[in-house]
């Protein structure tokens, strides 16, 4: 079996990574004034360069700095964002304001705009000169600027037509692209939520009652984001994972792709789909049936919610089983999501972490040879 040397790769991961308790407790005295942010940076970047090692040591190719630098995977990238501000929403509003998937949604009041240094680009330069492998850059999707609150928390005053909304949507991260790309990276991954909560039949209707028609929204989406990666270089992948939810080891969401997978396999113009399939609530493979040649799917059979290490064996059963609906050589294998979502991470422990990625090598180096 071929070896896989464009981005995703066969052994690969979503991105984030349980933040060292010394780094969170300095973050707090930040907030507190009992700390400098000077001091902050540099644990962060100590941290980031012990988190390259760990990785590297294991043998992976893509590797990122662990989200270390975020409190959040989608909330400090897009709080960057002028015209842009979270607004929490208490449970009793949501329904009036058409709120789903949490308490905070992404309120557009003015004109999106792009800050000049970027969201996301001098980060990006620290990990890529803190590796010799793939540095691997993981930002939310395009997507949550939309979905959480739709149409009722876009300001109309702003922008009275939805279709200029997106395309400015579009421009933002196609700048942040570029930008990326002129620093040298090779390997983007966009985090989505929203479209693995259209498999949700209550979210479905959820997204109906406020007006979205959840059968056109995947189209919809593939736009926007084909649109936000349009112009980059050839050499650059491009990959999205999709979330059901991962915070401290909790879910949100639940159902098998087959409500979007015609349409996002075939018109979603990216290299790879991180997909979670760690329990139940994910569905079936029948789905990986749509996926057209050339396009890769990275199996998300390895859970970052417990501590609990699954057996080799079974695994590799379930590639198996994955590999009767697409080719065994369009297949990768990391873990279902990262494991820290947001800065407080997940139930489990760092020598956990650890096991769970050396498990995907493992397995990865056995079935891809």
């Amino acid at each position: 079996m071929a070896v896989s040397t464009r981005p995703p790769f066969r052994a690969d991961h979503v991105g984030s990574f349980l933040r060292p308790q010394e780094l969170l407790a300095l973050r707090d005295k930040v907030k507190k004034g009992e700390a400098t942010k000077a001091q902050l940076t540099a644990l962060e970047d100590q941290s980031i360069r012990d988190l390259v090692a760990m990785q590297e040591r294991l043998g992976l190719h893509a590797i990122t700095d662990g989200e270390f630098r975020r409190d959040g995977f989608h909330t400090d990238f897009l709080d960057k964002v002028g015209g842009m501000k979270f607004k929490m929403i208490p449970p009793e509003e949501r329904a009036r304001v058409g709120s789903i998937g949490g308490p905070f949604i992404a309120a557009v009041d003015g004109k999106l705009t792009r800050p000049a240094g970027g969201m996301e680009i001098d980060n990006f330069k620290f990990l890529k000169n803190a590796t010799k492998e793939t540095a691997k850059i993981t930002i939310p999707s395009p997507t949550m600027l939309h979905f959480r609150g739709g149409r009722k928390a876009i300001s109309e005053t702003a922008y009275p037509d939805i279709d200029k909304f997106f395309d400015d949507v579009a421009k933002l991260y196609r700048d942040e692209i570029k930008a990326l790309a002129d620093a040298g990276c090779k390997y983007v991954q966009y985090d989505d939520t929203n479209l693995a909560y259209l498999c949700d039949p209550a979210l479905r209707e959820q997204a109906r009652a406020r007006g979205d028609d959840p059968d056109k929204l995947p189209s919809l989406y593939a736009k926007l984001i084909n649109d936000s990666i349009k112009g980059r270089p050839a050499d650059m992948a491009v990959a999205i994972h999709l979330c059901r939810g991962n915070a401290e080891s909790k879910w949100f969401a639940q159902g098998g792709y087959e409500p979007i997978a015609e349409a996002m396999f075939n018109e979603l113009e990216i290299d790879g789909f991180f997909l979670e399939y760690d329990d139940e609530r994910s569905g079936d493979f029948a789905p990986l049936r749509f996926v057209p040649k050339g396009k890769t799917v990275v199996l998300g059979l390895i859970t970052s919610k417990t501590g609990a290490l699954e057996n080799k064996a079974d695994v590799e059963r379930r590639i198996d089983a994955a590999a009767k609906h697409i080719s065994m050589d369009q297949l990768c294998l990391s873990p279902q999501c990262g494991f820290a979502s947001a800065s407080q991470g997940n139930k489990l422990s760092v020598a956990d972490q650890e096991a769970k990625m050396r498990l995907v090598v493992d397995i990865a180096n056995e079935v891809w040879h």
